[in-house]
């Protein structure tokens, strides 16, 4: 009993600000829909959809960052900090590359791109404005999300929180000054909200650099992020990020396909969904939280070859889950009643949100089960391939093709096309917990010695 309580105490302190973080970048799409739903419904449909590239890009430094805790959760762990900080400038060298890729695509085809969601021309052009006034945030939150995710890892977690959450802050704020044109603001609309992202990006990153020479979290090695003679930890980096990122582009890319699906059914069902989507990631933030706290106790034990100890954390944890599942979805469900009389949306839009927060209600359960133990239990020991295997099969072989068919073949209602896009966290639990129960997870992904030989080599060389 005792060292459940140590144990749960220690995940509170990393879950608390890792969650209350999610929650406020949550916030900020939420404040869009809601702002925006004041002028019209198709500024509200559009930024949604174009928030879909901001979501695509998260999938990216999303791995980068997981394969960051992955490895450098063990070795902080076991108190090898040096090879840590090499870990983050890897992550930090793909982090921006991509960053600005994304900068650069958004900034030069930003219509070419909203041709891909919609056949709109009203959304199309709406979220190609959108799109190329935000550009420049990709590139800078390649950085800052970079730095979170090490923060976290180096006992800093409220810090990252901090200063995410004052950037969430500056954003809304922006949004309301910019989008409405108030005081001696302009009045620019859906780029208004885009303007405000960026400025909330440059604010989050200033912020860093400021906490990174106070000496708060470990510096970056610049040298190291253009060029490491490390050439294992850099295959080891990839050996766990590789599965990682193609589970998340397998696991995002599905769920990009759903707004793809829902935006050809029009703005009605784009507009609902947008909201259900937003409620549903606000309340979800606590079980985020809890998979990034759990991955990071359990590397932790793992790299110091507390396997047992592991072991019962991780079936403790798996229990935990169900419950913050099930208590997020009552949530939702309370929630409810009050979200459809604050958001405004066109009659049929608001008779379609109304059943898609139920199934909200119940799709959380199985999110909060799978995030933990996919994202959480599984990637603390090195074991990142089966989530990837078991998102691209859910997703591509069952639930997507069976919402596009729905969709565009058989011509099923909107509402009956959801539910079908609501299945995937429910399909794949029997194999979760089938994997789970084999214990492949278990074990310390340390080497010990090897890399702390190839540096001084290189510094003699």
């Amino acid at each position: 009993m005792a060292y459940d309580k140590a144990i749960y105490k220690k995940l509170s302190h990393i879950v608390a600000p890792i969650a209350f973080q999610y929650l406020m970048a949550s916030l900020v799409t939420a404040s869009d829909a809601f702002m925006l739903g004041f002028l019209d419904q198709d500024s509200l449909s559009a930024s949604s959809l174009a928030g879909q590239i901001a979501f695509v890009f998260s999938l990216f430094y999303g791995a980068f960052v997981f394969g960051l805790t992955v490895l450098a959760a063990q070795y902080w762990g076991k108190g090898d900090k040096e090879t840590a900080g090499e870990v983050l400038a890897i992550t930090m060298r793909y982090s921006l590359l991509v960053g600005l890729v994304f900068t650069l695509g958004t900034a030069i085809f930003p219509k070419q791109i909203m041709h891909f969601f919609t056949a709109d021309n009203n959304l199309i052009t709406a979220g190609g404005a959108y799109l190329r006034t935000v550009s420049l945030s990709y590139l800078l939150t390649g950085f800052t999300q970079a730095y979170f995710g090490m923060m976290k890892v180096c006992d800093r977690a409220k810090l990252s929180s901090l200063i995410g959450s004052l950037s969430v802050v500056l954003n809304i704020i922006l949004n309301a000054l910019l989008i409405f044109g108030i005081a001696f603001f302009p009045k620019m609309g859906i780029e208004g909200a885009a303007l405000a992202t960026v400025l909330a990006r440059v604010f989050e990153t200033v912020m860093v650099i400021i906490a990174v020479i106070r000496k708060r979290c470990p510096i970056l090695n610049i040298g190291l992020m253009l060029h490491s003679d490390n050439k294992e930890l850099h295959r080891d980096y990839w050996k766990y990020t590789v599965p990682l990122l193609i589970n998340q582009l397998g696991w995002g890319g599905g769920v990009t396909m759903y707004s793809v699906i829902m935006g050809h059914l029009g703005s009605d069902a784009v507009a609902a969904n947008s909201i259900a989507s937003i409620v549903r990631s606000m309340i979800a933030s606590l079980c985020w939280g809890i998979a990034s706290g759990v991955g990071i106790i359990i590397g932790g034990m793992l790299g110091r070859n507390e396997l047992e100890e592991a072991k019962k954390a991780g079936g403790s944890f798996v229990r935990f889950s169900i419950l913050i599942g099930a208590a997020s979805g009552v949530v939702i469900l309370a929630l409810s009643p009050l979200i459809l009389h604050i958001i405004h949306l066109e009659p049929q839009a608001q008779y379609y949100l109304k059943f898609m927060m139920f199934m909200a209600a119940y799709y959380i359960i199985g999110n909060s089960l799978n995030s933990t133990i996919i994202s959480g239990i599984f990637p603390s020991g090195g074991d990142t391939k089966f989530g990837m295997w078991c998102d691209l099969i859910t997703l591509w072989c069952v639930v997507v093709p069976m919402g596009m068919i729905g969709a565009f073949v058989l011509k099923l209602p909107v509402l009956a096309v959801a539910f079908i896009l609501t299945l995937d966290e429910f399909v794949k639990i029997p194999a979760v917990y089938r994997h789970y129960m084999k214990y492949k997870w278990v074990k310390n992904i340390t080497k010990e010695g090897q890399y702390d030989e190839q540096r001084v080599s290189a510094e003699v060389s």
